[in-house]
């Protein structure tokens, strides 16, 4: 039982420190949803439980040496927060141009959702590799049901952050700038930052 626990705490510790980020991405998406009706929390729900079940994959592929990520597709992946940032930041200055008030749409739909999941995450890949590689098959299995709660609660305070009143009344008045700028700044931590697999941390 000790054992059992002690794989269990290792497990959320590991999914708490190689997500700490995740969760201002799923505070701006529920934000989105509240304010705008994209993406629907059932999208963003699914769309983590595939992105991160996707990084999962790869990482135990990767732990069998079926399968290596070099740090330049690692990196790449961080074009896809930054374009949807960038997108945004035209939108809302189109909006403006037009005398339209600027409405908050970071991911539209259930591919942008897994897209952001799986590029803010990516870096995840080198800690989550040799996690795999050295714990067994059962401990293996145990790590991805925390995961697996791990997301549920993630995606839980994601929506409660996102449904304060005065985070909802800021986010109107000034979300269209300035989530735009927070994804440009996510993905471009990601580009120049991340070491992929061979860096040995998040």
């Amino acid at each position: 039982m000790g054992e059992l626990v002690g794989t269990v705490g290792a497990a959320a510790g590991v999914f708490a420190g190689t997500n700490v980020d995740d969760i201002v991405v799923l505070t701006v998406l529920f934000l989105a949803t509240k304010t705008s009706g994209r993406p629907r929390p059932w999208q963003i729900w699914t769309g983590q439980y595939v992105g991160v079940g996707l990084l999962v994959m790869v990482s135990a592929t990767a732990a069998l040496g079926l399968a290596v990520v070099s740090d330049r597709w690692v990196k790449l992946v961080g074009l896809i927060p930054f374009a949807l940032g960038v997108r945004g930041l035209i939108a809302a200055i189109r909006a403006r141009a037009d005398g339209e008030l600027p409405t908050l749409t970071v991911a539209t739909g259930l591919a942008s959702v897994i897209g952001l999941t799986v590029a803010n995450g990516a870096d995840n890949i080198s800690v989550y590799t040799p996690m795999f590689r050295t714990i067994g098959a059962v401990d293996s299995l145990v790590t991805v049901a925390v995961f697996v709660v791990g997301v549920a609660a993630w995606c839980l305070a994601g929506s409660w952050l996102g449904s304060h009143e005065r985070i909802i009344e800021t986010v109107q008045r000034f979300g269209h700038w300035i989530v735009p700028g927070v994804f440009m700044l996510i993905g471009a931590v990601i580009v120049l930052g991340s070491g992929g697999i061979g860096s040995g941390g998040h």
